[in-house]
């Protein structure tokens, strides 16, 4: 694989720029190196930035690849004209495209979050993951009536990751609620999860991948044993196709795709769709 080392410069977090930037770079079989350079929010600092990635390209003797988010036309300029890099304003593709377009000049925000902390859904994203924090891996049972969604499973199946993401990203409040051998032996779900039933979304894993996991954290031990892992999967299933509740494997897909199903799935009344 071909090694390529790619700029990621923004006047703000560079979030954008490096979401848009690992997406397109993972369409080729490139190990990149990737390196993000946030508050580029002066001349002096453009300039600094142009010497760096300059620097690389002489040192590495390939030429740069650089995606920026950059808004003020002075900063774009330094950059535009010293660069010696493959330049992608994503901006300038993008943003004056559909200022022609829709016939209005955009905001040109410096930086992506640079007003929004006072903004409803900043706050709601907040209070959503106090709300999925407070609710991780069944700690309390209050106000689960309050949450969007709430994920159950057998433990290490993916649960907490997934509610921190749906949280963060999407303002969601969500709980999660272990299944453990106590609910299979009952053959119910636990009591407090029987009111919200609608809400409830499982996840499940196939045991040898359980079992590594669970093996990191307490090796040799029953709780991460193959034969324990298949048994706790395989009761933790039949409760979830005996009580109703949609589920899927989280064994081979990320993050983002456990979040997107669930979304298809379950459609949280404050998204609107």
């Amino acid at each position: 694989m071909h090694t390529r080392t790619v700029f990621l410069i923004s006047d703000g977090t560079g979030i954008t720029a490096e979401t848009f930037g690992k997406a397109l770079m993972t369409q080729f079989d490139v190990a990149a190196r990737f390196v993000r350079i946030p508050f580029v929010t002066t001349v002096d600092k453009a300039h600094q930035t142009v010497r760096q990635i300059n620097h690389t390209g002489e040192v590495e003797g390939k030429k740069p690849i650089v995606f920026t988010t950059l808004v003020d036309m002075e900063i774009v300029d330094v950059i535009r004209e010293n660069c010696k890099g493959m330049l992608m304003d994503m901006f300038g593709t993008f943003v004056n495209p559909l200022e022609e377009e829709l016939g209005l000049k955009s905001h040109h925000r410096v930086g992506r979050f640079s007003d929004i902390s006072q903004s409803k859904e900043y706050l709601d994203r907040m209070e959503a993951i106090n709300f999925s924090l407070a609710h991780d891996d069944g700690q309390t049972n209050h106000d689960l009536a309050g949450a969007d969604v709430i994920l159950v499973g057998v433990s290490r199946s993916g649960k907490t990751p997934t509610s921190l993401y749906l949280a963060m990203q999407f303002g969601l409040k969500v709980g999660n609620y272990p299944l453990i051998p106590e609910d299979f032996d009952r053959r119910q779900l636990p009591p407090a999860l029987l009111p919200v039933r609608k809400k409830l979304f499982g996840l499940s894993i196939d045991p040898q991948r359980l079992s590594d996991i669970r093996n990191e954290r307490r090796p040799n031990s029953r709780y991460a044993s193959l034969e324990n892992c298949r048994h706790e999967v395989a009761e933790a299933e039949s409760m979830m196709r005996r009580t109703g509740i949609r589920w899927l494997s989280s064994t081979n897909k990320s993050i983002e795709e456990i979040a997107t199903t669930i979304l298809q799935e379950v459609k949280p009344e404050r998204l609107g769709y």
